[in-house]
């Protein structure tokens, strides 16, 4: 062995070395790890998809009112859920936790602000919205827009299991009470 490796040979001699070559030590107070970021909230791209694809066709006009049947009340429920639903809703069983008034605006507008209101309540986790829509008496021979555009609107969106036309006291058939699904 040369003399240089038989320094290190006995490991208490080595810890001695490196304790006298260091100096003396001093304890660091403890630090607690940086903030972590917080993840970006989930989004469901496929339902931003359609609900844009909504959007576009919406504002293209590539829907007629007049060709939308939308008679007197307006009545709507998804397949796979309960009849027994629509039944409450019509009952105005549910509590309204959000409204929206779309009189006099146009049907860009409406279109927009209607998919903006109807995606804040389904992020808010609201179950019962209403939306005013007028009853379109008006209108003229093109009937009420902004209630068809409105039936148009709810039964293409994925969040919507229900909607029915307003109880007397709440509007009638110039509004639409609308049930969407939890979060």
């Amino acid at each position: 062995m040369s003399k240089r490796n038989s320094i290190y040979a006995d490991p208490e001699d080595a810890a001695e070395l490196f304790r006298a070559a260091v100096g003396p030590l001093r304890e660091l107070p403890p630090q607690e790890p940086p903030p972590r970021r917080a993840p970006p909230p989930l989004r469901a791209h496929m339902a931003a998809a359609a609900e844009a694809a909504v959007m576009r066709e919406l504002l293209d006009g590539t829907f007629a009112a007049a060709t939308i049947e939308v008679g007197e009340e307006l009545l709507h429920l998804k397949d796979g859920h309960s009849p027994r639903l629509l039944k409450r809703l019509r009952r105005g069983e549910f509590s309204v936790q959000g409204e929206i008034d779309l009189h006099h605006l146009r049907v860009v507008e409406a279109a927009e602000l209607l998919a903006t209101f109807l995606a804040d309540s389904h992020r808010a986790g609201y179950r019962c919205v209403k939306i005013i829509h007028g009853k379109g008496l008006r209108s003229g021979q093109r009937g009420p827009v902004l209630k068809a555009l409105t039936a148009h609107a709810l039964r293409r969106r994925a969040d919507v299991i229900a909607f029915a036309s307003a109880r007397a006291n709440q509007g009638g058939s110039g509004a639409t009470l609308v049930l969407l699904s939890a979060r």
